[in-house]
């Protein structure tokens, strides 16, 4: 009561405070980096991450793309190298020219050679960069060079692949926001008691999220999924928050002739109601911090922090915010389109067999589709990308023209004999898949001494420590067929240098389904038994915890199980995200209706009458939350072209409806059926007999 009163005292010094705040949030929100590189939250420790520092150090090369010029002559395609060269971060290029640049005759060069960088009238160059594959400078760098080289010019490899996709979430990330916000306030002016309440609520979560957002300076750097997401679940998860104060508010202002005591009375009851559900919310999004793959941990530290912040919005900013419009908001009143729920809650319960039939029914295909997507993820970030994106022509045009579906680079010791190394190659190229392998051995080989081949490739090619080589495959990265040849090329490697490398975006992605597989595992437990524990103790029960988080549960396993039955596969992101976010976000519905349940259940009436008062209380509550969920995400799910954040966005929406109808239709026959056994192993279930008295003269 202390936090309510305090709160309406100084509830102008709140308003001019937060606004205040948004100055340096919104500065802060400018200068976050955005990491556009899945790539980038594999562990240090991996052999793939480590190469790719060694390239850094050694050879002064961490992003490689490739030039693809359609139909030009040699003379165009030295010009626009020559350019290409002096853009900044371009560490080296290397084209056919190079080597057969008049030092080694060209008869003296394999074929092999030759193919590697042509194809009917398409040549290839390969571009080096002295930044990583997603660094802002290299990303600059990638459009300048398209600028330079023109139409007939294709630009592949991740760094193209990533400076696209920030081009098209810059363009998206607004319209994201824009869309969730207007359909999250249609749902909440359907469903809601007054006209004007929707825009307060925004205004109020508006702030929230700025401040998450600008927080995030303090990370260094945030995912573009987080980015992209996270205004729109902070949103949708902290509406909730927003509406109990509300209702609240109204209750205590039917009791309350002053309206400043019904707010101190309605921000203790929020405070005391809305701690407990967000601490679900908050263990689900700190369960993806958990990750091996630390794009959980990016998610699940901003989106906790979102959380929090959302609470502390909810009972500070935005009753400041009501009671400076209370006049407005009593003429903004009107009849809730949610009509009384106590007949459909009546029925439900007195048919309650069929919905525990429906649940066992159900449980076993859901479970058995569940498994199954996660068995059919895809891996190629790619995929996610709309077709006609400039990186994803360039890589198809690699695949058509040049039968090359990724690249790997090969480290080893520099001091490795020409005779051992010539032999790696060679053995290299009799790996299913592989194209082609080019070192230096490809040139000394056919009778070329090392010196005559120009400083340009062998400084690309060779450093004190790594001599580096280039395989060409035939294979597209996170297929099966690329998973096997990277296992032959790694134990070819270990023959060799038991200290050698392959790297590459391939052989990274490999690392990531290897992670990511077990990651899932552990995000699941953790989740289900942070909330278990911490339902256990909000309901002081053992009984209850397992009947709504298997009840949750049902809902995902039907959410993740329907993309296998509709013949969709999913990011490899998306699963493990929506385990977790639609435990924690939707579990909530479940403690609403069990809250009143068991108090019902305390006061003395028997159990039909107290699972049909709960469930008729609960049902409005749930349908507006749910509701506000779904509003805020499908709008997103449906315009976005990222498939990354279209899927979760999907996921999410559908995850909303479905656990809403689980718990209004499932939870209370599981009430039903283990009404004895929640009694005897929850505390306070049963009424005192004083309790009981009482209310039988009420």
């Amino acid at each position: 009561m202390k936090l309510g009163k305090a709160v309406v005292k100084i509830r102008v010094v709140i308003l001019i405070v937060a606004f205040l705040l948004l100055i340096p949030a919104v500065l802060g929100m400018i200068f976050t980096r955005v990491n556009y590189d899945m790539l980038n939250y594999l562990p240090d420790s991996l052999d793939t991450v480590k190469g790719q520092q060694y390239m850094l150090e050694d050879f002064g090369k961490g992003a490689f793309s490739f030039l693809i010029f359609e139909d030009m002559d040699d003379k165009s395609i030295s010009e626009v190298t020559r350019e290409v060269k002096k853009v900044d971060h371009v560490a080296n290029v290397l084209a056919y020219g190079d080597i057969a640049d008049g030092s080694v005759p060209k008869e003296l060069l394999p074929d092999e050679i030759y193919n590697a960088f042509n194809a009917g009238d398409d040549t290839l160059v390969a571009v080096f960069f002295d930044t990583s594959s997603s660094a802002d400078e290299t990303m600059d760098a990638i459009s300048q060079i398209r600028q330079i080289a023109g139409e007939k010019c294709l630009v592949s490899g991740i760094s193209a692949m990533v400076t696209d996709l920030r081009d098209l979430c810059e363009r998206e990330e607004a319209i994201y926001v824009a869309i969730a916000v207007v359909l999250a306030t249609v749902a909440m002016m359907l469903f809601l008691d007054n006209w004007i309440i929707p825009f307060v609520f925004l205004a109020s979560i508006g702030i929230a999220i700025l401040l998450n957002l600008g927080s995030n300076f303090f990370l260094g750097e945030i995912s573009y999924i987080t980015k992209a997401l996270s205004a729109v679940l902070q949103l949708a998860v902290t509406m909730d928050y927003s509406i109990f104060l509300w209702h609240s508010y109204g209750e205590h202002k039917r009791t309350h002739a002053d309206h400043k005591e019904a707010m101190a009375y309605a921000i203790k009851d929020t405070f005391t109601s809305v701690l407990g559900s967000s601490v679900t919310t908050v263990a689900g999004f700190i369960a993806l911090c958990f990750m091996t793959f630390t794009l959980g941990r990016d998610l699940g530290i901003v989106m906790a922090k979102g959380v929090v912040l959302g609470v502390i919005g909810c009972v500070t900013v935005l009753p400041a915010m009501i009671m400076a419009l209370d006049k407005i908001l009593e003429k903004t009143m009107h009849r809730s389109l949610i009509p009384s729920t106590k007949k459909l809650a009546a029925g439900i319960v007195k048919i309650f067999p069929v919905f525990l039939i429906l649940f066992v029914a159900v449980a076993v295909p859901a479970y058995y589709g569940y498994q199954q997507t996660n068995n059919e993820v895809y891996y190629d970030i790619s995929r996610s990308l709309p077709r006609d994106m400039s990186n994803v022509i360039a890589n198809a045009k690699l695949e058509e023209e040049f039968d090359m579906g990724s690249t790997h680079m090969v480290l080893v010791d520099s001091h490795l004999s020409s005779k051992d190394a010539h032999q790696m190659q060679s053995e290299f190229k009799k790996v299913d898949g592989v194209k082609f392998a080019l070192g230096l051995e490809s040139v000394i080989g056919s009778s070329v001494p090392e010196e005559m081949i120009p400083a340009s490739v062998t400084d690309i090619l060779k450093s004190d420590r790594w001599e580096m080589m280039l395989i060409g495959s035939a294979y597209k990265t996170a297929t099966p067929e690329m998973n096997r040849q990277i296992q032959d090329i790694n134990k070819i490697i270990k023959s060799y240098d038991k200290n050698g490398l392959l790297i590459g975006e391939a052989a990274c992605v490999n690392d990531m389904i290897d992670i990511t597989s077990v990651d899932f595992a552990t995000v699941n437990i953790i989740s289900i038994i942070a909330i278990f524990i911490i339902i256990a103790l909000v309901e002081k029960s053992i009984t209850l915890p397992i009947i709504l988080v298997a009840v949750i549960e049902l809902a995902i396993f039907i959410n993740l199980g329907l993309p296998h039955y509709l013949g969709e596969s999913l990011p490899f992101i998306a699963p493990i995200c929506i385990s977790t976010i639609q435990l924690g976000a939707t579990v909530d519905y479940a403690i609403l209706m069990t809250t009143r349940y068991k108090k019902e259940r305390s006061l003395g009436n028997d159990k039909r009458e107290a699972v049909k008062t709960a469930l008729a209380t609960s049902i409005p509550s749930v349908i507006v939350s749910a509701m506000g969920l779904f509003a805020a995400t499908v709008g997103v799910a449906i315009y976005s072209d990222v498939d990354m954040i279209g899927s979760l966005c999907a996921l999410m929406a559908r995850g909303a409806v479905i656990s809403m109808f689980c718990v209004i239709l499932i939870l209370p026959a599981m009430f039903m059926l283990f009404d004895k056994i929640i009694g005897v192993t929850t505390i306070g279930f049963k009424p005192k007999k004083s309790e009981v008295q009482t209310h039988e003269q009420a």
